[in-house]
């Protein structure tokens, strides 16, 4: 319909206290990434919506109304979408506009209890709609507003002991001092060489998200390297112990999050390789819980 009507009207849609309010970098491709305005749980979503008839026309329209919409959108289900949140209010009855109209919107306490996430087969997202009834074709708007869930920490704090060997060539010992990290955490362990008969070359650490979709038999899974961290270079000897210390604030992580709205779940992992002379790759997988904290 784009293609052959040109809109009418503009559609303005502004946050109340949105240039004061705390923006989240959200990433729309590779190389591009737009400013979202920044909401949590159980807060007021409230603005102004501003419409402008072009050129000074006479308008019609059927009705103007603003919804907000927590929706998730499923990349590998045909792009279907399922919302969780819908909430209306009417702006103005059927009528004409020859001038710009604003209207004030205002949704009380609104429970978003998702958290907001882009990820590579999945999208939770919350927006403002705001549509211009027309007998021909609506006009719709939208803005997108981004939302963060604040967890309690966990009272348990367990520790990560695991064991990497092959069988007279190599055994190693890595530990991490627990396994529940809040986003600006530090992950903090140590590694421990207790037979080293294979030429190593390096050692990294990488943090890897595990995303899983839909539900068998059609269940989808994706794995995401974030961060890879060189910790050593060159070959270790035996007795050798290596500290990590990995500062987690500085990369571009999510919480864990558990089945969705029965959509979507994810995961994180470190993952320790070994790489020796010959290209091998050895590597061990430890799974941690991430949670956000105010």
């Amino acid at each position: 319909m784009a293609l052959f009507f040109k809109s009418p009207l503009d559609i303005e849609i502004r946050l109340d206290g949105e240039d004061q309010r705390k923006h989240v970098d959200v990433r729309l491709d590779k190389r591009r990434k737009e400013k979202v305005p920044l909401f949590v749980d159980g807060e007021t979503v409230k603005g102004t919506v501003t419409v402008r008839p072009k050129d000074g026309r006479r308008l019609e329209h059927i009705g103007i109304k603003v919804q907000l919409i927590g929706t998730i959108e499923m990349f590998s289900d045909r792009g279907n979408t399922y919302d969780f949140l819908t909430l209306g209010q009417e702006l103005a009855a059927p009528g004409e506009l020859q001038h710009p109209e604003s209207y004030d919107f205002e949704f009380k306490n609104v429970e978003k209890q998702y958290e907001s996430y882009n990820g590579i087969n999945v999208r939770l997202r919350y927006f403002v709609r705001v549509t211009v009834g027309r007998r021909m074709a609506d006009v719709i708007r939208e803005k997108d507003v981004w939302v963060y869930s604040y967890n309690i920490p966990p009272d348990t704090v367990s520790s990560i002991k695991m064991d990497v060997g092959i069988e007279d060539c190599l055994h190693i010992e890595f530990e991490y001092s627990k396994s529940r990290y809040h986003l600006k955490d530090v992950i903090v362990g140590r590694i421990y060489f207790l037979l080293v008969r294979l030429k190593i070359k390096h050692m990294e650490l990488s943090i890897i998200r595990r995303e899983t979709t839909g539900t068998p038999p059609n269940q989808y899974n994706e794995s995401e390297t974030l961060v890879r961290f060189e910790i050593m270079d060159g070959a270790p000897v035996r007795g050798e112990t290596i500290p990590i210390r990995l500062f987690l604030g500085g990369f571009d992580l999510t919480p864990t999050y558990r089945d969705v709205n029965k959509k979507f779940s994810t995961r994180t992992f470190l993952s320790l390789v070994l790489i020796d002379e010959d290209a091998r790759r050895y590597f061990k997988q430890s799974e941690i819980v991430l949670y956000r904290q105010p």
